[in-house]
């Protein structure tokens, strides 16, 4: 049976030449120049409406520059973050809406069409069709040199791809053969798929294309080894480090790699206006400050920022307040969404045999939760603002259940040093801490990516606590991608993060985080890669938990068990999540922290207390950070 899921926010059904869209002051220089087209030209002949008013939002004022930082070059991704277009999208509620996608058709979870807007083109005035769709499947994700494992898991179904159909140049149609539900979901993350490519710009560099005395040139030119490097240098949409690649983003990057501050100015052919008849984003440029992490309170309360969250920890709020009057900002809290805010991730793939069939005993895991006090480092980091519990979904989710939530989070080091005892690990060296059956002493090292300070305050924290069951915990901080190279080696022996990022998911949501389906999650790395590649690498589960726990993720597809009995995918979170709070593959500490977001008092349109998430949510993301705009100082200064 067809589904319409949904439609644009306010879709403009009117002849095209009934919508007036207002020349931006941006680019009006230009435009008289004849450098430019008009933006009568720019605009889709469907564009996406922003109906501000109806979302309790003002109508906003174009211009103006939005400083932030990031501590790292890299992290110039987030703008493709924040800037959120996709194909589809979440809005505030957390409910899907078409966004680059003029509408969209489901049925039964298997056949999906999209609906270009027609006339919506790249950053670079090139057409944007169903031939930058086909381009990706065929010569991308189907080509052997660029992607030697095949298409993407997310476009298989029981490891098969669909039937890609392009039904007219802006409606295309994917088909397969068994249900793929969470598809559309995966469109909509933080970090998208991108199942298309700007391909008059990409095939310059495809073999396909592009005669191979040329591409040796560039392959010269640009020290690559062979053209699929090359093609895969250039290709980099969400890491947004070239900027001669065209966007269909919200902001484009203007300035070349190595810089210390990055200009992402407005793209002149976004699809997005208000009812007035402006061009979304209101706002010009936005200015990305590389800058240590440490440092960044300092700058904050110094005036040099007008939005920023991302680097900012709890810890960091009583110098963010005392530059909030001089400097004309807030220092807002806004909820977390994470399952966690704070969580312990053992590596059950960890290469140390002895530590590993230690790491892989579910009274092991469970001692460890319950030798630590969560009332006290919620209170001593975060003034008690946070929610004591493990990592489990959290009450606004339809799949709450709070002994699930609560399961061994209690502080309780009397059971956990029972625990121990049974496991048989009953010797002590003479400070006691406790030795492993091979005489080690056991301790854990746990590591941390270095970028939230409240994780090692955290650490140190629990720390305190293990040395009462006899554990001796170090921490050790890393670099992020060091890190996750030793994880899915198996070198770390547990690491502290997040928890799901996801803490509030329906039933709808895709369980992939609970069960062992990506090499990202550090609890069984090389299980995960090995599902990923379709079994080419990693290694298989060796545990009845995890197996358990892909065969159920498997059934939320097929909506039937292995031996044929149909099970509900709201059942299938259910025994997913009791599994995961009996065998705490997670070790939740804190969930529900606050999040600082410095805002400048000048920008519009910034929500009071919105849901600061990674996935879904995509942090400013799914509060439109193309609607954020900034007042001069006298309507400021009324307001105040």
């Amino acid at each position: 049976m067809l589904k319409r899921l949904t439609a644009a926010i306010l879709l403009c059904s009117t002849p095209a030449l009934a919508f007036e869209p207002k020349e931006t002051p941006f680019f009006a220089e230009e435009v008289e120049t004849t450098m430019m087209e008009g933006v009568e030209y720019r605009a889709p002949l469907e564009p996406l409406i922003v109906d501000l008013p109806a979302k309790g939002r003002a109508i906003g004022t174009p211009g103006g520059t939005l400083r932030t930082l990031i501590s790292k070059t890299k992290n110039i991704r987030y703008m493709v973050v924040w800037g959120y277009a996709r194909l589809v999208g979440y809005d505030e509620n957390l409910e899907l809406k078409a966004d680059i996608l003029r509408d969209y058709e489901v049925e039964d979870d298997r056949v999906f069409t999209f609906h270009l807007r027609r006339g919506h083109k790249w950053s670079d005035g090139h057409p944007f069709t169903a031939e930058d769709f086909r381009y990706w499947w065929e010569d991308v994700a189907n080509n052997e040199e660029l992607s030697p494992a095949g298409p993407p898991r997310y476009m298989l179904s029981n490891e098969k791809p669909p039937t890609f159909d392009i039904i007219d140049p802006w409606t295309v149609r994917y088909t397969w053969d068994e249900p793929n539900p969470y598809f559309i979901n995966m469109l909509a993350a933080a970090r998208p798929p991108f199942i298309y490519r700007p391909a008059h710009y990409m095939r310059r560099y495809n073999a396909n294309y592009t005669p191979m005395e040329k591409l040796q040139y560039l392959i010269e030119e640009k020290g690559a080894r062979n053209w699929a490097q090359l093609h895969n240098k250039y290709d980099n949409m969400y890491k947004n480090d070239n900027p001669k690649l065209p966007s269909l983003q919200p902001w484009i990057n203007v300035t070349g790699k190595k810089a210390q501050r990055y200009a992402m100015q407005r793209n002149p052919y976004f699809h997005r206006f208000d009812t007035a008849g402006q061009q979304l984003p209101y706002i010009d440029t936005v200015e990305m400050t590389v800058s240590a992490a440490s440092l960044f309170p300092a700058k904050v309360s110094a005036g040099e920022v007008d939005l920023l969250a991302s680097g900012l920890g709890f810890p960091s709020i009583p110098i963010l307040k005392q530059g909030e009057k001089r400097q004309n900002y807030t220092a807002r809290l806004w909820p977390t969404g994470a399952a966690s805010h704070i969580a312990l991730y053992p590596n059950l793939n960890y290469f140390d045999s002895v530590w590993r069939e230690v790491l892989r005993d579910v009274r092991f895991r469970r001692a460890l939760s319950l030798g630590i006090d969560r009332k006290i480092i919620n209170r001593t980091l975060y003034f008690g603002l946070g929610k004591q519990s493990g990592n489990g979904v959290l009450e606004q989710s339809p799949l709450y259940e709070r002994d699930n939530t609560f399961a061994f989070s209690d502080f309780d080091p009397d059971r956990a040093n029972a625990l121990l005892d049974e496991i048989g690990l009953t010797e002590r060296r003479g400070d006691g801490v406790r030795l492993l059956p091979d005489g080690r002493p056991m301790e854990i090292i746990i590591e941390t990516m270095g970028e939230r300070e409240e994780e090692i305050d955290a650490l140190q924290l629990i720390g305190e606590t293990w040395r009462e069951i006899g554990i001796k915990l170090i921490a050790r901080p890393s670099d992020r991608n060091i890190l996750r190279q030793r994880a899915y080696a198996g070198r770390t022996m547990m690491t502290v993060a997040k928890g799901w990022d996801n803490g509030v998911p329906g039933p709808a949501t895709s369980p992939n985080a609970l069960a062992p389906t990506e090499q990202d999650n550090l609890i069984w790395p090389k299980w995960g890669q090995h599902f990923q590649t379709m079994h080419a690498s990693g290694e298989a589960p060796d545990m009845a938990a995890p197996e358990q726990l892909l065969a159920l993720y498997q059934a939320w597809q097929d909506g039937s068990l292995a031996d044929g009995t149909e099970i509900s995918r709201k059942e299938v979170w259910s025994k997913m999540l009791k599994i995961h709070a009996d065998e705490q593959f997670i070790i939740g500490v804190v969930s529900r922290a606050p999040q600082p977001v410095v805002v400048s008092n000048r920008l519009r349109n910034v929500p009071e207390d919105g849901l600061y998430t990674w996935d879904p949510g995509a942090q400013f993301g799914v509060h439109r950070m193309d609607e954020f705009w900034f007042a001069d100082d006298a309507k400021t200064a009324a307001l105040q």
